[in-house]
C-alpha cells in the first residue's frame, strides 16, 4: 500500500469524565497520529479486505486472572469537550483508540470503572490488588493473545501531569490500566485520585 503514516506527539490535556457518580481525571500527553498518506493503486475491493484484517486485529477482552476480571473491550476516541471516552456501563474497560493497539510499540491505554453507583460491582474495584509480576492479558477480535505483565503501578493526583500514561518514546511494547483513586468529591462529582497500572509486553 502506498502509504506512509508518521508519529508525531502532540501533548494535550486529556480528562476521563465518568457517568453518574463515576468522574474522572486530568491527564496529559497523548500520541496522535499524523497520516502522509500517498495515493493507492489498490483496488476498492481489496481495501475493504485489508479494513476487515485490521478489524480482526482490533482488542476484544481483557483477562487479569490475578483480580477476576475477564471483561469485553469498547474502542473509545476523544468526547465533544475533547476528553478520552469511558466504557458506558460497569462491567466493560475502553481502550483509547487514538493511540497504539495493545501489543503495537507505544504505550496503550484502557480505562474501567471503580466505585460504581449503588453498591454495584465494577471491573477495576481490585485494580489496586495488582503487584508488579502480575499477567495481563489482550486478547484480539482474531484469537490472538499478547501478554503484559505489570511493572509500575502508581497514583496521581486528579490533576497532576501525567505525560508519561498515554506517551512513550523507548521503543518498548506498554499496556497503561486507568481507573479513580481516593476520595469521592460530591461538589465536583470526581475522586481525588487516578490508579495507573503500567505494564510491559512479556
Amino acid at each position: 500500500m502506498g502509504s506512509k503514516i508518521s508519529l508525531k506527539s502532540l501533548r494535550i490535556v486529556l480528562g476521563i469524565f465518568g457517568i453518574s457518580f463515576f468522574a474522572a481525571a486530568i491527564f496529559a500527553a497523548i500520541s496522535f497520529w499524523k497520516s502522509d498518506i500517498k495515493p493507492s493503486s489498490r483496488s476498492g475491493d481489496q481495501t475493504i479486505q485489508d479494513l476487515g484484517k485490521a478489524n480482526l486485529k482490533l482488542p476484544a477482552r481483557l483477562d487479569i486472572p490475578k483480580i477476576n476480571v475477564d471483561a469485553a473491550i469498547e474502542d473509545v476516541g476523544l468526547t465533544p469537550q475533547g476528553t478520552m471516552a469511558v466504557p458506558e456501563g460497569p462491567l466493560d474497560v475502553a481502550w483509547f483508540d487514538l493511540g497504539p493497539h495493545p501489543g503495537e510499540s507505544g504505550s496503550a491505554v484502557i480505562a474501567g470503572h471503580e466505585g460504581w453507583k449503588n453498591g454495584i460491582k465494577a471491573v477495576f474495584d481490585d485494580l489496586y490488588q495488582l503487584h508488579v509480576g502480575d499477567k495481563v492479558y489482550v486478547g484480539d477480535r482474531e484469537g490472538a493473545t499478547t501478554t503484559f505483565v505489570v511493572r509500575d503501578i502508581q497514583i496521581y493526583d486528579q490533576n497532576g501531569g501525567t505525560s508519561n500514561i498515554f506517551d512513550s518514546n523507548d521503543g518498548g511494547v506498554h499496556l497503561n490500566l486507568i481507573t479513580c483513586e481516593g476520595t469521592w468529591n460530591a461538589a465536583q462529582k470526581s475522586y481525588s485520585n487516578r490508579l495507573v497500572v503500567f505494564t510491559d509486553e512479556e
